[in-house]
């Protein structure tokens, strides 16, 4: 079989610079900080899904990724691709980091529905993919969900990409989730909320807010403004999307202590939950609130902020049952399917 274009197979994706999917609109950056332009160069989230017919043998796919830097200690695990067929990893493939390579993954016997993960901490490009033996489809379009916010978005400290919250929800509901996390960034930054209303999307998921306690310090009448300004801007462009706002989760050592302004994380908190029912009742039933701060444990967190497996797993399982319990998500997927 001849080799495929790789754009009908590519998943999660939101803007294209050139050949590269990246996430944030490439005709907008000025107006953002330089650190969410940065991460937005990353194609986190973007992956291939493909129907493989019975009797192929596996897929081969052509990249373009960039080089771990001199010394890196996990050079030999930078360039991982890994095959997941519904809730289940079936291979994880680690060649030698290349700028130009292609990798082989081999499929299971019967054919089936198919993710493969790339690795996109190293800024990876497809460029074409083709079976061994058989053929390959581009999987069945699913609702494309727009997931925004800060590092525990993005997956930080999950061992794997399919194992950030989004990608986990997006598996359980049967979405296409898009990750629009910046690490690091997130605060609130209103240009993103513009470029989210112009983003096509089925459903929207609001998740930030950890970062206006320390990295740009807010108050909470601040933030208050800001978090409805943000869901106001966001509907310019999607007046009739779901859309389900979860405020900051678990961080200890911010919950009672004040940042530059007096504010705890806590009262940040309490100040976007307010406004977000301030929109409801105001009118805006398509807007739900899930409180971010019951969800994790400390024994959740790896570092004290960022949720390690079991903490990505939990907020995956308590947005997926925010979102079927609104309605806005149909029942969990097969994990097999």
């Amino acid at each position: 079989m001849s080799w495929l274009e790789p754009e009908p197979f590519l998943r999660g994706t939101a803007w294209r610079d050139g050949d590269r999917p990246v996430r944030a609109d490439p005709a907008d950056l000025a107006r953002l900080p330089w650190d969410v332009a940065a991460r937005a160069e990353l194609p986190i989230g973007v992956r291939l899904e493909f129907t493989a017919a019975p009797g192929t043998r596996a897929v081969l796919v052509r990249y373009r990724a960039a080089l771990p830097e001199p010394g890196d200690p996990l050079r030999a695990l930078r360039h991982g691709f890994a095959l997941w067929r519904g809730a289940r990893c079936l291979a994880e493939v680690f060649p030698e980091p290349a700028e130009e390579g292609t990798v082989r993954l081999r499929l299971p016997p019967g054919g089936g529905t198919f993710t493969l993960h790339l690795p996109e901490g190293q800024a990876p490009v497809v460029r074409a993919l083709r079976a061994v033996g058989g053929a390959l489809a581009p999987a069945p379009r699913r609702p494309r969900w727009l997931v925004h916010g800060d590092s525990i978005t993005e997956g930080w400290w999950a061992t794997r990409p399919a194992c950030s919250w989004p990608a986990t929800a997006g598996r359980r509901l049967g979405l296409d989730p898009v990750n629009l996390g910046y690490a690091g960034g997130a605060r609130g930054e209103l240009p993103l909320a513009e470029h989210l209303a112009r983003l096509p999307g089925e459903l929207i998921t609001l998740a930030f807010g950890t970062n206006c306690w320390a990295a740009v310090p807010c108050s909470a009448p601040l933030l208050y403004e800001t978090t409805r300004a943000f869901v106001t801007l966001v509907r310019r462009g999607h007046p009739d999307t779901p859309m389900l706002f979860v405020s900051p989760v678990l961080r200890p050592a911010a919950e009672h202590t004040g940042n530059a302004l007096g504010a705890t994380l806590g009262e940040l908190r309490a100040a976007m939950e307010a406004a977000v029912r301030d929109l409801v009742a105001a009118g805006d039933s398509r807007l739900a609130l899930l409180p971010g701060g019951p969800l994790l444990g400390p024994g959740d967190l790896a570092d004290g902020l960022h949720p390690n497996d079991r903490g990505h797993a939990r907020i995956a399982a308590a947005v997926a049952g925010a979102l079927r319990r609104a309605g806005w998500a149909g029942r969990p997927v097969s994990p097999v399917a």
